[in-house]
């Protein structure tokens, strides 16, 4: 259970990414019911540490931190700085133990230099991933997604893919309730899945009239009704090859990847919060049945439908 977290950080580190590391895991949010963590900012130098924007932050704690943690961050950081030695030790020593290991954005370059993408799937922000792959020939990088969870090993794009992907610890770590009531009180999207791409045409959250808000939003309201692309573009009255173009430039992924991760999240909600059946479940998010629940929340989340409730059943 994830209880301790430590983001590592040296000089040029981005300030608003490590903010991202410290608005997910830092703040006392039990007045809402979510877990207290003990979070701490460490690195191999105690005291001063310049972030890349021209101001300094005041490190507390030295890399003997990362010990006693669950969860090592590793934030923005520049690509082409030379990682200490005692950091890669640091590191590797976490991850020898059993901890998980999450970067945000260039901080795969830092997991890069430590050996720990070799033979691993992982991710950057779209601009460095052809980088990392040259750098990291051994590392199996997957350009333009939003994270990818490699098991131990977790890595994430962008300043906002660092979101998705912290928030996708919390929600294996203590489930979908806890994630979205983090996302809510960081007014961010409770879910996105990591397969996503990184960026769109046209985010969905500013979509006008005329554009595919209000069939997301029926959609939403309508999951146990079918929903493939004839459907959803026959609400938007458009047809079904223009909607699905523009479904994917709106979005960044397919309208049944869309549809079949919403479900899975309200059968997430669900399993935490209701005694309905596995059965029930399936038809009121739009599966139809039990089988075809299995099977997808256990492609998509490493366990079965009853085991999730069992861990994490209200």
């Amino acid at each position: 259970m994830l209880t301790n977290v430590a983001a590592l950080v040296y000089d040029g580190v981005a300030p608003f990414e490590l903010g991202v590391l410290c608005e997910t895991f830092a703040l006392d949010r039990s007045d809402e019911g979510v877990p207290v963590l003990d979070f701490a900012v460490c690195g191999p130098v105690v005291g001063r540490v310049a972030t890349s924007v021209g101001f300094s932050i005041n490190v507390e704690h030295g890399l003997d931190r990362l010990a006693e943690a669950d969860l090592v961050a590793i934030p923005a950081v520049p690509r082409s700085a030379v990682v200490l030695p005692g950091v890669m030790e640091a590191l590797l020593a976490a991850y020898e133990r059993g901890a998980r290991i999450l970067s945000v954005c260039s901080g795969a370059f830092v997991l890069g230099e430590a050996g720990l993408l070799d033979g691993r799937e992982c991710t950057t922000h779209w601009r460095y991933t052809d980088e990392l792959a040259r750098r990291f020939p051994e590392a199996l990088v997957v350009p333009e997604v939003l994270y990818v969870d490699s098991g131990q090993i977790i890595t994430s794009a962008g300043t906002a893919a660092g979101i998705d992907a912290s928030l996708h610890v919390w929600r294996q770590e203590y489930g979908a309730a806890v994630a979205s009531t983090i996302a809510r009180r960081m007014v961010v999207p409770p879910q996105r899945d990591g397969g996503q791409a990184q960026f769109v045409t046209r985010q969905v959250v500013d979509c006008q009239a005329e554009t595919l808000g209000a069939v997301l939003a029926w959609a939403v309201e309508n999951l146990s009704e079918p929903l493939d692309v004839d459907t959803m573009a026959r609400q938007a009255h458009m047809s079904p090859r223009t909607f699905a173009r523009r479904f994917r430039d709106e979005t960044g992924t397919t309208p049944h990847a869309w549809v079949t991760a919403q479900r899975l999240q309200l059968a997430e909600e669900m399993l935490e919060r209701t005694d309905n059946s596995i059965d029930q479940i399936a038809a009121d998010v739009g599966f139809g049945n039990a089988a075809t629940l299995r099977h997808h929340f256990t492609r998509a989340r490493g366990v079965s439908p009853q085991v999730y409730r069992r861990q994490f059943a209200c």
